[in-house]
């Protein structure tokens, strides 16, 4: 792993591109998160930096990764990488890495037991919407009472992260759980 210093900590949370992306990198170095879950990889860009920013700031402990994304299954496989090649880029990047493929529901009912204690939940790109709407319901067995959920809006033309509050989640994960059983 390549030296991540003070100043490549303050680049991210002060002047990296896109800008949007900031709060993420914010919020690891003020709650220092030990397992990290991001559903859409996309490029790996901001998987790589989230990594290497935990590992940074919380280097007695090894950081967990898990990636979800659709990796070959998209319809445009320009749009991202593969499993293979994102597997190749993450895995230097300071941390336990685990890359699960598919849409948000059908890799969190396969894997939302094993992500439990989950201290960061970063759900970014364009994931399919009707997936995710029914993958809430498997969020709440991920979490703890100090998690942080921060997700992605790309609606309104320029993307903004915002922190999902509790009550939130709660209510996402209510509103989906007919038409989903518990893994």
């Amino acid at each position: 792993m390549s030296r991540f210093t003070f100043f490549k900590s303050a680049y991210l949370t002060l002047l990296s591109k896109p800008a949007h992306e900031r709060l993420v990198y914010r919020l690891i170095r003020t709650h220092r998160p030990t397992s990290i879950v991001e559903i859409g990889v996309g490029n790996a860009v901001r998987s790589q930096r989230m990594l290497q920013l935990a590992a940074h700031c919380s280097p007695s402990e090894k950081v967990r990764f898990t990636g979800i994304d659709l990796f070959e299954g998209r319809d445009d496989p320009g749009s991202g990488l593969s499993l293979k090649e994102a597997h190749r880029l993450l895995k230097p990047s300071g941390g336990r890495v685990h890359l699960v493929p598919g849409d948000p529901l059908s890799a969190l009912s396969r894997s939302a037991n094993l992500l439990q204690d989950t201290d960061l939940l970063v759900i970014g790109g364009d994931p399919d919407e009707r997936s995710l709407e029914q993958a809430w319901f498997y969020v709440p067995r991920m979490l703890h009472d100090k998690s942080l959920v921060v997700l992605e809006d790309r609606s309104r033309g320029e993307p903004t992260l915002r922190v999902v509050p509790a009550e939130t989640i709660d209510q996402f994960a209510g509103s989906n759980a007919s038409g989903c059983r518990a893994a």
